[in-house]
């Protein structure tokens, strides 16, 4: 039987971590470890073959992050991350990583202690940096910076897309499967992060080569030119719901226009950021060229008022990137601030209701894991190069989630019935199973919050249709992780705090509206304006025009005629039912929308948002000038004319 891309590398990813634990799978979503004694750190590396005994989820994990926490890309084991069975505590101190190498700080009795969302238990134990630390991390950026500034766009070119190709071919299945063990999202969005972290890298490469300047002629053959230099060390600070992703993507255009980085991810999810620092240096990029310093708000104020950084990143909530923006004017530091969002979803009743609800889970859901399950539920409509691992288009950003749901009153109750109905079937649990289709939430207090949004959602009318509830999977070891149901709030009003508040979890708020100008108006009422989606009946349209340009083939000759009046009959109607979505989309105050789709978003183009969503975009080619500076040089030919 021939397997598709997707069996094949699932297949190989088993093999491989059978092979790392010393078990196998058995196709039925659990592995099987041969052993005479019960498990024990030694034994689950062990050869010995005498009996077969299935692996919980936790003693798997624990054996998993012992092979994935390695301080090179040897595979050679880590012993500080050796996970004790006993107690579920990972003793993991060296995820700082500066001057090529990881750094373990002698200090531990100031670690903050990181949890495993799924089994709540503590995962590790993070070492937050202090004034000396930075001082060393900065320090070894400024020194990379020197070097790498000095290359031509080809040489950066050529290290950036090896780094990538290390991505793809060595470390894509343990960076997802990390990601997952911190996060608590499902494997299969984890590694559509781990793709677009690759993809933005290799798109930037390319950008390195055409980095240039402009000529301009100046009288009596005199002229100017201007330079595209780099800025210097750039700082890059993290969320926590895309730690590898936004690593990647700040720091692939950085270092693409000559920059080095220091990046600092959240605090809650601090494992993956160090593994791409890794990559890159085994790349050979210089050593300094990415660091990584762990810690709380005192490291990051420590990076972002020290005197040699040049320019800040952030990725976060709204008044954190006020803050930070606050202590880069004392600087007059430039700064990109990717912040929150409450975008609306716009529903007309002309929409095609199987795509509205499709865009509206993936538009609410996937911050919890992909919206993709079997039969004849809901399914993620993946281009078929990405199924190949050569797509250019991903599914991703949870900020700019879609979460008020606008939809035209006529269409309301069958759309909120196929929204409810395949809510309800979205797989909950084992994150790291295939099957799985949304994990826990990140935290214990962000799973409070979130419960606390939908109990004041009750208080305030709305009506649950579904979800809003904790959960506990079936699987003892995950009764003390981080679930609750998906959310579908019905009655929402433009005042209630669920409708006004970015709740950041799987709560959808549904609301009706009669006309165009209605929608408008409501959509935009809001401080924030990160992303916006509409839609309408012109996709219908063009799928028409599609199918009848491929059946071309079936049209004879003297039938030319027939078939060129149905294409440009269908052209006109498509022109017609599109002006909407155009007209619409002009005026929603967004920095990034979608039309007949959600969360759509290809490296090429920019992203970022409008009012309090943030400044600057990430992604696109718009972003070199964010991470440049343009330099003017006037060459005098002739003669100086001076009034003295």
């Amino acid at each position: 039987m021939k397997r598709g891309p997707i069996e094949t590398q699932r297949r190989r990813s088993h093999r491989r971590f059978s092979a790392a634990i010393g078990s196998f799978w058995d196709g039925r979503g659990c592995f099987l470890v041969r052993r005479s004694a019960p498990l024990n750190n030694a034994e689950l590396c062990s050869t010995e073959l005498q009996q077969c005994s299935k692996v919980s989820f936790c003693q798997w994990n624990m054996a998993l992050l012992r092979t994935l926490l390695t301080p090179g890309l040897s595979g050679t084991l880590h012993t500080a991350g050796a996970r004790s069975l006993t107690s579920g505590s990972l003793q993991t101190d060296a995820l700082n990583f500066w001057s090529g190498a990881r750094v373990h700080l002698g200090d531990v009795t100031k670690s903050e202690a990181v949890y495993e969302p799924a089994t709540g238990r503590v995962l590790c134990r993070m070492q937050p940096c202090g004034a000396a630390e930075v001082d060393a991390a900065v320090g070894s950026a400024s020194a990379a910076f020197r070097e790498w500034s000095k290359l031509a766009g080809m040489e950066r070119a050529r290290v950036m897309l090896e780094a990538a190709r290390l991505i793809e071919q060595k470390r894509r299945e343990e960076i997802a499967e990390v990601e997952v063990v911190n996060n608590g999202k499902s494997i299969t969005e984890a590694r559509l992060d781990v793709d677009s972290a690759r993809l933005s890298i290799e798109y930037f490469a390319g950008q390195a080569t055409t980095l240039s300047g402009q000529y301009v002629q100046l009288p009596g053959g005199s002229f100017a030119y201007t330079r595209r230099e780099p800025l210097g060390v750039c700082v890059g600070i993290g969320a926590w719901n895309y730690p590898f992703q936004i690593a990647a993507w700040k720091s692939a255009p950085a270092i693409a226009c000559g920059n080095s980085m220091v990046f600092k991810p959240s605090p809650v999810t601090p494992l993956s950021a160090v593994l791409l620092a890794e990559v890159y240096q085994q790349a050979g990029a210089p050593e300094g060229l990415f660091n990584v310093v762990q810690g709380l708000q005192e490291t990051g104020s420590l990076l972002c008022r020290h005197p040699d950084v040049a320019k800040l990143s952030f990725t976060g909530s709204v008044s954190t990137g006020q803050k930070i923006m606050e202590m880069a004017s004392r600087g007059l530091k430039p700064v990109t601030l990717e912040l929150g969002g409450k975008s609306p979803l716009i529903i007309f009743e002309d929409a095609e209701v199987e795509n509205a609800v499709r865009g509206a889970l993936m538009a609410n859901f996937l911050s919890q894991g992909q919206v993709l399950v079997k039969g004849d539920l809901l399914t993620l409509p993946l281009p078929i190069p990405l199924l190949a691992g050569t797509s250019c288009f991903l599914y991703l950003q949870v900020c700019s989630n879609g979460t008020r749901v606008f939809v035209q009153r006529s269409l309301a109750p069958r759309f909120i019935s196929e929204v409810v109905r395949r809510t309800e079937q979205i797989r909950i649990g084992n994150p790291l199973l295939e099957e799985t289709r949304m994990g826990p939430l990140v935290s214990r207090s962000h799973l409070d919050r979130v419960m606390g949004y939908v109990q004041q959602a009750r208080q305030e009318g709305a009506r649950v249709l579904c979800g809003g509830e904790r959960f506990t999977p079936a699987d003892p070891a995950l009764k003390d992780g981080y679930y609750m149901t998906p959310c579908v709030l019905d009655g929402c009003t433009d005042g209630m705090t669920c409708v006004k508040e970015e709740i950041f979890g799987p709560v959808m708020s549904v609301l009706t509206f009669d006309t165009e100008e209605e929608v408008l108006q409501r959509a935009n009422d809001s401080a924030l304006g990160l992303a916006a989606g509409v839609f309408t009946k012109g996709n219908v349209c063009h799928r028409s025009v599609f199918i009848l340009l491929m059946l071309r083939v079936n049209f004879s000759d003297e039938h030319s005629h027939v078939y060129l009046s149905i294409c440009l009959s269908v052209c006109l109607r498509s022109a017609r039912d599109l002006q909407r979505a155009h007209r619409v989309i002009e005026k929603l105050q967004a920095g990034s929308c979608f039309i007949n789709n959600y969360n759509v978003t290809p490296v090429e183009v920019p992203f970022g948002g409008y009012k309090s969503s943030g400044i600057g975009r990430e992604n696109g080619r718009v972003t070199i000038e964010f991470y440049s500076q343009l330099k003017t040089v006037v060459v005098e030919m002739g003669d100086v004319d001076s009034l003295f």
